[in-house]
Parts: C-alpha cells; structure tokens; sequence
C-alpha cells in the first residue's frame, strides 16, 4: 500500500523571523512532504526570504505570492487551489511542529477516514479545543483551528473550500466542518499530539473584526439553522443496550452542532462508557446521577444546565418517561424529527447531495 502524498500550507504575512523559524521547523520535522508556501502580501524583506527559502526546495516547495493582503481565508484557499496530494496540512507560522507530528495528523485521518482533523495546542494564546475523553486518542469534533488543520483533498474536491466572505476563525471552520459533514466526512480532534502555538495575527481594526464575526455568524444561521443544547434523561428503567439507534441520532444531531447533555443512571452510564459512547463526539457529555438520591440529583443538575443554558430543552429520551419538575420536555420523536430536517447522513456521496 502506498503512503499517502501531503502537502504542507503556510500562509505569510510579514513576522520574518517567527516564519522562518517556523517553516525551518517543518522542513526538519516534515520528510517527504511538499511545502506550499503562500505570500499574503508581505513586506519586501520577508517577501525575499520567502523567496530564498522556497527556492532552495526545489520540486519540494511551491511559492505562491499575492500582491495585496487578501485575508487568511482567501490565502489559504490560495494555496489549497494548487495542492493535489492526498492531504493538505494547514499550518500558521506561530506554530511550531515537532517531531512525528505530520504522521499523528495523517494516521487520525487514514484509520478513522476523517476529512478534517485537528491537534490540541498549547501555549498562553492558543486557541482551546475539546479534548478526547480519557483513554480516547482521536474524537470528533464541531471545534478546530486553522492554526493547524489537516484537510482531506478527495473531501475538498466534493465540498469546495472555505468560504471567503466568513470570518477567519470560529464561523467560517464552523460553516465548513458543518458542510462537509452533509457529504458523510467527519472532523476530529486528536489528543496525540499537541503543539506550541503563539498568538496568531489579527486583522484588521476590532470593530472591522467584530461585525465580520456577527455577519458570519448570521450567515451561518441562515444556511444552517439554530443550534440548541438538548439534556436527555431515558428514565430508570430504559435498557442501555437498546439505545443504540437513539445513540446515532444524538451523534447525527452533535455533528449538526447541537451540544446534548445525557443524565444516565448508574448502569446506564458504566454501559454507555462501556459501549465508547462517552467518546464519540465532543457535542455530547455524559453525567451520572446519584445512587442515593436519584431523581434529587436529577433535578438539581437540569436546573443547573438551565442556569447556564436559559434556553435549554430537556428530551424525555424513551416514550413513557416524565422528567420530573419539568413540565416543557419534549418527546423523543419530537428530537428525531428535528434532527432529522438537518441531518448529516443524507448527501454521503456527491451524486445524492
């Protein structure tokens, strides 16, 4: 079996001496890939550098020069644009790679068939991201960073890239990770690997940041729909085993961004850990009520949910179940059908979408 070909993406603006530092790190770090290195405008002197640098790869490095600062989204699809490797790996020059960190990267996406998958990272302004539960090396995830980003080029060519006119951090991988995922690919984030990260440059004035962020994310709301955080409690009785299909649809439902908080007795819970269902997506969070004090405790950790999440709809997870003190649940088909109006599994494949 052949390894698969990669491509390495770093978008420039200026910082001369933070880019070469970086790029260094990944030509040491990075044996047999293609570096593909993207000039957002730079100044003359990192511009010269860069041109330096590329031109000691050879048929291993692509220089790409932009006149004028398009903006982070529109340089990386600059650069996504000329990639045809198997995969293209994203990563901004305030990041430092390490050593074995593209084949962390490569061996998530190549054993889970993500389209998309992330590191977590480390540093005083870095960006912070669900973590895999414990003993769970790689999950998905509705949450990454362009700081470091692995993109599956045959999901690319189905989905298209980013969307230019979005902001260049939470809306924009929002609005992507939510789209690719209607043509069956899947995001994650893997907890082998973590990488220093610095601050990344901002754009722009804040104000200019600012109503970009709120136009994105009205933009993502009218492609998309609202996302709601939904607590589900199965009752007593409810046999773990059996909820395998309520179990998908939950997943489905977290991959459309939808946060679920699912209050399990304590046998449901060591079955549902049991079953790997604690890590199966990052939208989803299992807690286990009180021995003793069941339904006290139940009550007591819905009203704290609501405190935090005033919006907050409880599911009656099976039919026949009453959560008590709370008189607004919903039925479990009502959370089916909803789910089901904006599901992830139906454009699997091109031709269906």
């Amino acid at each position: 079996m052949n390894s698969p070909t990669i491509d390495i993406l770093v978008p420039v603006w200026n910082n001369l001496f933070e880019t070469r530092a970086c790029l260094a790190a990944i030509l040491t770090h990075s044996s047999g890939a293609r570096l593909i290195i993207v000039d957002n405008g730079s100044s003359r002197e990192t511009e010269l550098m860069l041109e330096e640098f590329s031109e000691s790869l050879g048929d291993q490095g692509l220089f790409i020069k932009s006149e004028r600062n398009v903006g982070l989204v529109a340089a990386i699809n600059l650069g996504l644009a000329r990639s045809d490797s198997d995969y293209t790996v994203i990563v901004r020059p305030h990041v430092t790679v390490l050593d074995g960190w593209l084949d962390a990267l490569v061996g998530v996406a190549e054993t889970t068939g993500a389209g998309i998958v992330s590191p977590l990272f480390s540093g005083s302004e870095a960006p912070v991201l669900p973590q895999p539960v414990q003993g769970c090396t790689a999950m998905e995830s509705c949450t990454v960073s362009f700081d470091t980003l692995l993109v599956r080029t045959e999901m690319r060519m189905v989905a298209g890239t980013f969307d230019e006119h979005l902001d260049g951090h939470e809306w924009c991988l929002k609005e992507y990770v939510r789209r690719v995922a209607g043509y069956g690919y899947r995001t994650f984030i893997t907890g082998s690997l973590r990488l220093s990260c610095a601050g990344g440059q901002q754009f722009g004035s804040v104000q200019r940041r600012t109503e970009m962020v709120q136009n994105s994310r009205s933009v993502y709301l009218s492609r998309w729909g609202i996302t709601c955080h939904y607590c589900v409690y199965f009752g007593p009785e409810a046999d773990a085993g059996s909820l395998a299909d309520t179990v998908s649809a939950i997943v489905d439902g977290a991959r459309q961004g939808h946060r679920f908080t699912l209050l399990l007795h304590r046998r449901q819970y060591s079955i549902f850990r049991k079953m790997g269902w604690n890590g199966l997506h990052a939208g989803i969070e299992l807690q286990r009520l009180s021995i003793p004090f069941p339904v006290r405790d139940l009550q007591r950790k819905i009203a704290a949910l609501q405190a935090a999440t005033p919006e907050l709809i409880a599911v009656c997870g099976c039919s026949g179940v009453v959560i008590p003190g709370v008189d607004t649940a919903i039925s479990p088909d009502e959370l089916f059908s909803t789910l089901a109006a904006h599901t992830t599994t139906v454009a699997a494949h091109p031709e269906e979408a």
